[in-house]
């Protein structure tokens, strides 16, 4: 699926303002934006490897469950998903983790780094206490 590889804007990760351990599923190319030491791509195998540390996960949309399930287990970090009818969303909305829903105009970065809309909303995910104020000020929008 194309919007599998697609990028997460930079003004996210300037307005979140921290630094992360693990982006654990990265574009094949890398981070593009992602303040981040490490990282991990559909080659490496996010899934199978342990995650360390406040990690940073876009995780390819179509198919999401098994990464929400490995991050709310890690407990350290922030999700950014799209709003979804599915168990897995409901597993996000009745843990622990704190919600943002972002701008209905964001656009993800394609690569070849033109802006690229997709057609369901995002919302941010931030679990951990650190990470969860980070996400507080980060006048992202609303948190729940």
């Amino acid at each position: 699926m194309a919007n599998d590889e697609l990028y997460t804007p930079k003004w996210i990760f300037d307005a979140l303002g921290v630094e992360f351990d693990l982006d654990v599923c990265a574009p094949k190319n890398g981070p593009l934006h992602t303040p981040t030491k490490r990282w991990f791509t559909q080659e490496d195998d996010g899934l199978a490897n342990e995650w360390i540390g406040r990690v940073w996960m876009n995780p390819p949309y179509s198919k999401p469950a098994p990464w929400i399930d490995k991050w709310l287990n890690h407990g350290n970090g922030f999700a950014l998903v799209a709003f979804s009818k599915s168990n897995w969303f409901g597993d996000l909305w009745n843990s622990k983790a704190a919600l943002c829903r972002l701008p209905t105009n964001t656009a993800f970065i394609d690569t070849n780094n033109k802006k690229q809309q997709i057609w369901m909303p995002v919302c941010m995910f931030a679990i951990g206490e650190t990470n969860i104020t980070a996400l507080e000020m980060s006048g992202l929008g609303r948190i729940r």
